[in-house]
């Protein structure tokens, strides 16, 4: 990976590509960043109460929207970072990158790139998709929902990097994932809205990681979302993504782990 560029755009860049390369031959995870997001969400939609949805003032596609962003900030984001992070850290790449000119933050930026780019062309197919064929409308405050997004991608990229920390090695970082991932998936709204949820239970699973995220994108969509409702899932967004970047300051390696 060169490192000869000596702007810091120009340094991500030329790593950002050569990553992208890396991402190309894996099979797996390219697999499991491109498509896993867009088939999970239309199994939870044929799963989900129509009449439910109604009476919580959603559609099939509001209810969809917001889900299908999440899969991919879990799997596109999430999920393929954390591999990203322990291949290289365990090849020696991370650690020869730190002798050249890149700096730790454009590093770790720079490697982060192409699954960020699969997770926003996933965010912006999918969204076209639900307007056109589902129904959902178009958004009331799309503001939020670019928001929400934008939180997304750096909280669990900067959470990616604090699970590949803890992890020795490719196949373990599949283990130390399953937590945040099957805790997004049951209590952060992409399955079962917040809508309608009993209140206690719903009270809690929206201070979950990825549940503000799910509110800002399902809210700016349907144009229900409050000023103080907004503000309230932009703090605990803020909360969680400062806590990780925190964590990835203290926490993060960069050579491999015995």
């Amino acid at each position: 990976m060169s490192t000869l560029t000596t702007t810091p755009a120009g340094r991500m860049t030329s790593l950002a590509r050569a990553e992208m390369t890396l991402l190309a031959r894996s099979k797996g995870t390219l697999f499991a960043a491109l498509f896993v997001p867009m088939v999970l969400p239309f199994s939870v939609a044929s799963a989900v109460d129509e009449a439910d949805l109604k009476e919580a003032g959603l559609s099939v596609g509001t209810m969809l929207l917001p889900s299908a962003v999440g899969f991919s900030l879990i799997f596109a984001v999430y999920g393929s970072l954390i591999g990203v992070f322990v291949a290289r850290r365990e090849e020696l790449v991370l650690k020869r990158l730190r002798t050249g000119e890149l700096r730790d933050h454009e590093i770790l930026l720079g490697a982060s790139l192409p699954a960020v780019a699969i997770g926003l062309a996933q965010t912006l197919v999918i969204s076209v998709g639900c307007v056109a064929f589902l129904d959902a409308g178009t958004p009331g405050a799309l503001h939020y929902a670019v928001l929400g997004v934008l939180f997304g991608i750096v909280m669990f990229g900067a959470l990616a990097a604090v699970t590949a920390s803890f992890s020795r090695t490719s196949e373990t970082a599949q283990v130390m994932s399953m937590p945040l991932i099957f805790l997004s998936m049951l209590g952060s709204g992409l399955v079962i809205p917040f809508e309608v949820m009993p209140d206690g239970l719903a009270s809690v699973c929206e201070r979950l990681p990825l549940s503000p995220v799910i509110q800002l994108v399902r809210g700016g969509w349907t144009g229900g979302l409050s000023t103080g409702e907004a503000f309230d899932a932009a703090v605990t967004a803020v909360v969680w993504t400062l806590l990780a970047v925190s964590a990835v300051r203290r926490w993060f390696r960069w050579e491999p782990r015995h």
